[in-house]
């Protein structure tokens, strides 16, 4: 599978799409306002405590406060605050990488919030959930910086190695080379991108991540309460930092400054750029040459056609997300309805798991497939359906189908779903649905006529509107050109447009100059 990013920076912000075979796999957007994105590090106050929640609110500098919960304060929160305070208070001696720290006493999981925190403290958080509708982000205080192998974890001593690592030596080996990179007082989480890197790019990026970690904590000295301490990159370089791997053919993308940019970020991660990255100069846009913005149009929509006919209907609500599958006008054989219907509902869970990746849909989702029968076919498709997405970076969990025939998905919900208007207003009747009838509207023409012949003794008239507008005024015998003629005794010239709206026209003197909009 070849693999391709388009970047597109404009005015309003940076546009990612990642294609898969050419295929919209992925579509991203970083506005120029954005504010707390994922990872970001901010000192905050805690404003309040909910017991009835077991969690606080913490100011950390934007409209709504952050939503912090006890879980979420991680069990070395003690070690957070104890660390926080002495940077604050301007303790020289405590060195950035914790070689002379001692770290303090867990906390259980079954604690109160009070028992830990308390309403005016300076607390360090970092951001886990943007922002989404009307709640403010959510944090944490276990904190963590991800690299492009690993994940560095201050006041931890734990190694951790991804799960999708199978190869036994080599779980061993990395997990040997971290036990003898890892800094004191810092636990490791091993990426999946890590298996088969020499042990040199691995000791560049533990060190590229002690970096990060000193910068914050020179920022930390001298923040206020509710500002951001260090930000966890754009949504480009984070993007490129999960998923650039050696199936990634080619890197597009349009500004040079942005271009300029990424090549760093690509020697960071010890890749050649020359090979990778392309700085676009087209006069075609960039999303048009590369067959972006049809395919965003065409995939963002509520009816999303997927194979011979079938459809998704793709609807969202406060709650959750609706996904039912149609057959549409697919033709079958109804003697062998079930397995026909198996095929469909085949088909579909491909489409069902790139809309889920594509639109970044998190919370429930709810799948309708075409009903089954048969318990067989039903375990079938709900594999399909795990191994559809199994390539999915965000966690979830996929409940098997119900009697229903539903399938119920959870997905880690980090930012708001990604929304594409793909409908205009009419400019005819303006989105109410409803149009002048066909007598009002000759009604409305004639009044016009009849003014501007008779009140403004304008004799030679061209009337400028929609093809169907002027072909319906000279058909027929007579017509109603021909009844304007013997009324008024002038004849109306007609020249047809097909921009205007059905219902729209104006008329025009004979230098051409409009009179009249209606």
């Amino acid at each position: 599978m070849a693999n391709e990013l388009i970047i597109r920076k404009n005015s309003a912000g940076v546009e990612i799409a990642l294609l898969s075979d050419g295929k919209l796999a992925e579509f991203h957007k970083e506005s120029v306002d954005s504010t707390f994105q994922v990872g970001d590090f901010y000192l905050g106050r805690v404003r309040k405590l909910s017991p009835s929640m077991n969690a606080a609110f913490v100011d950390v500098g934007g409209e709504k406060d952050g939503f912090l919960t006890y879980f979420d304060l991680g069990p070395n929160i003690r070690s957070v605050k104890k660390f926080t305070k002495a940077i604050l208070d301007g303790n020289s001696k405590l060195a950035a990488d914790l070689d002379n720290f001692d770290l303090e006493e867990q906390t259980v999981k079954t604690g109160k919030v009070g028992q830990v925190l308390k309403a005016g403290e300076r607390i360090l958080v970092q951001v886990i959930k943007e922002p989404i509708a009307s709640k403010g982000p959510k944090i944490t205080c276990d904190l963590s910086l991800a690299g492009r192998f690993f994940v560095l974890v201050p006041f931890s001593k734990q190694i951790s190695i991804s799960k999708k690592i199978g190869n036994p030596s080599e779980k061993s080996r990395l997990k040997d080379l971290a036990n003898s990179l890892k800094p004191r007082n810092f636990g490791i989480i091993i990426r999946t991108v890590a298996e088969g890197v020499a042990l040199e790019e691995l000791d560049r990026d533990i060190r590229d991540l002690l970096k990060k970690w000193d910068d914050m904590v020179r920022a930390l000295g001298k923040a206020k309460p509710g500002s951001k301490i260090l930000g966890d990159g754009n949504r480009v370089e984070t993007l490129l930092r999960d998923i650039l791997n050696d199936s990634f053919s080619q890197i597009s993308v349009n500004d040079g400054d942005l271009h300029n940019q990424l090549k760093k970020t690509l020697e960071r991660f010890g890749l050649d750029p020359n090979k990778l990255l392309r700085h676009y100069q087209g006069k075609t846009p960039i999303f048009d040459q590369f067959g972006v913005t049809r395919q965003v149009k065409a995939s963002f929509g509520k009816n999303v056609p997927f194979s011979g006919g079938a459809y998704l209907v793709i609807d969202h609500t406060e709650a959750l997300h609706v996904i039912d599958v149609n057959s549409g006008s697919t033709s079958y054989d109804p003697q062998n309805r079930e397995d026909n219907v198996l095929k469909i509902n085949l088909e579909a869970v491909d489409e069902v798991a790139r809309q889920i990746r594509l639109r970044d849909m998190g919370g429930i989702i709810v799948i309708d497939f075409i009903d089954m029968r048969d318990p067989k076919r039903k375990t079938q498709l709900h594999q399909a359906l795990k191994q559809a997405m199994s390539t999915d970076r965000a966690r979830h969990n996929i409940l098997p189908m119900t009697k229903f025939g539903l399938v119920q998905i959870t997905r880690e919900r980090v930012r708001p779903a990604m929304e594409i208007v793909t409908s205009e207003v009419c400019p005819t009747c303006n989105g109410s649905g409803r149009i002048d009838s066909s007598m009002q509207l000759i009604d409305r023409l004639e009044n016009e006529v009849t003014y501007l012949w008779e009140n403004l003794n304008l004799e030679k008239l061209t009337l400028k509107a929609n093809p169907l507008l002027t072909g319906f005024i000279k058909s027929g015998f007579p017509s109603q050109r021909m009844r304007w003629f013997r009324q008024y005794g002038h004849w109306l010239r007609l020249k047809p447009d097909t921009s205007m709206g059905l219902s729209s026209f104006h008329f025009e003197n004979q230098q051409g100059q409009a009179i009249s909009n209606q």
